[in-house]
């Protein structure tokens, strides 16, 4: 959602007539994106603030020449009185709601230069409603459709940072994808805080879920790929699921998190669902389309979670065989309900953990990629690789792809049989050309 989200704020700034900076040295504005989810991420952006802000001071002894300093996204939304306090010279900040308000923050910053704007608002309107039209950067696009979350999970600020679930109207959506179609987009990966909770409104006005969005978007001639991101099991119903069978366009490849194994671990972290839920949930997936690959998030050392909570994960890792999955200790972020419990766990055991779930996770990973040798797989090629006449691109399991091709392929889908493999990535050799 911040990648969508920093590309909808380029859109904008190109219509005001800036341009991308060649380095932040030579920049007359900087925006950064933020996002709140884990405390390195919110304390990162107070120390680039300060390294900008030297740099804007040298800049204007050296130059001339003043730089503006803009803050967007969740960081804002929640520590706006942090902003004000340890970073007064930044010249605007913006919730994530409220970004679409750029163009006027800038306009007043020119009218009143020295007056520091924040703007944390949540706003009754539809941001959608007033950002310009999303424009394909390439083959594969980020479609927006669903913000915000209503399940306040005991160690997340997103309910408290991006509001209430909004859903955009069906049209609407289907709209965007068209125009991304049409200007070069293959693949469109739909994404939300909750994207499964999708209740949009159709032109006649009835509410429709995510799988009829898909089997709608699925008919837009000349999308050959679909994806959906982040998904909350409570809210897969059989309909999505029958989705994972019946629609080629959509990927066999599934992101769908998870947290912990322990019913007991789950329950203290407000999920929706329990273990044998999730489990259940999975078998299904796997009976709509035996080759759907999965992936998950994991947080360890939540409060409270003992050794044998943290095996019941361990466990599900086993069973379920992740293709992919992210993982992280779990990190106190104020305003939740789960930042004052009493019993936390020693950063020394959450580290000992990470480090044990992340070798698991990763061996299955790795042996995912390994059984991928020898097959041939539609790869779209979406980034210039390191070395001249590479191209990096994406095979339908999201793995990661490099090959020798040349330039004239880049955001095209070509067939290519995979040659090596490692953990985080593999090669090929394009077939047929």
């Amino acid at each position: 959602m911040n990648v969508y989200d920093s590309s909808r704020i380029a859109d904008m700034l190109q219509n005001l007539g800036y341009e991308e900076a060649a380095s932040v040295n030579q920049a007359d504005l900087v925006i950064f994106n933020t996002c709140h989810i884990r405390e390195k991420a919110a304390e990162k952006v107070f120390s680039d603030l300060g390294r900008l802000y030297n740099l804007k001071q040298e800049r204007l002894a050296q130059t001339g020449q003043d730089m503006i300093i803009g803050l967007a996204g969740c960081v804002v939304q929640a520590e706006d009185e942090q902003i004000a306090k340890r970073a007064p010279y930044v010249d605007f900040a913006t919730g994530p709601l409220t970004y679409y308000r750029i163009p006027e923050l800038l306009a007043k910053i020119e009218r009143q230069r020295g007056i520091s704007l924040i703007d944390t608002d949540f706003p009754a309107i539809d941001k959608f409603d007033y950002l310009p039209d999303n424009h394909a950067h390439g083959g594969c696009s980020y479609l927006a459709i669903q913000e915000g979350c209503n399940n306040f999970c005991t160690y997340c600020v997103v309910p408290y940072t991006r509001g209430a679930e909004f859903s955009r109207p069906v049209e609407a959506v289907i709209a965007e994808a068209k125009r991304l179609v049409a200007d070069g987009t293959l693949e469109i990966n739909l994404l939300g805080q909750n994207v499964n909770s999708y209740h949009g409104e159709d032109a006649a006005g009835h509410e429709r879920d995510l799988a009829y969005l898909l089997r709608r978007l699925s008919e837009i001639d000349g999308l050959e790929r679909l994806r959906y991101t982040t998904s909350y099991p409570a809210d897969v119903n059989e309909d999505l699921i029958a989705c994972h069978r019946d629609l080629p366009k959509l990927m066999p490849y599934l992101h769908l998190p998870v947290q912990s194994g322990s019913d007991r671990i789950l329950k203290a972290m407000n999920r929706r669902h329990n273990r044998d839920d999730y489990m259940r949930i999975i078998d299904k997936l796997k009976d709509a389309n035996p080759n759907i690959g999965l992936s998950s998030d994991f947080i360890v050392g939540f409060p409270g979670e003992t050794d044998q909570d943290f095996q019941a994960t361990l466990d599900m890792v086993n069973y379920v065989k992740y293709i992919q999955a992210f993982s992280f200790k779990y990190s106190r972020r104020p305003g939740t309900p789960a930042a004052v419990y009493e019993n936390q766990v020693e950063e020394k055991v959450k580290k000992e953990r990470l480090e044990i779930l992340q070798n698991l996770l990763f061996s299955y990973q790795l042996r995912f990629n390994k059984d991928s040798i020898g097959k041939t797989m539609p790869v779209l090629f979406d980034m210039k690789g390191r070395h001249k006449g590479q191209l990096i691109g994406r095979t339908p399991y999201m793995q990661n792809l490099h090959a020798e091709l040349g330039k004239e392929y880049l955001n095209k889908i070509v067939s290519v049989k995979i040659t090596e493999a490692n953990t985080n990535s593999l090669s090929g050799i394009a077939e047929g050309l």
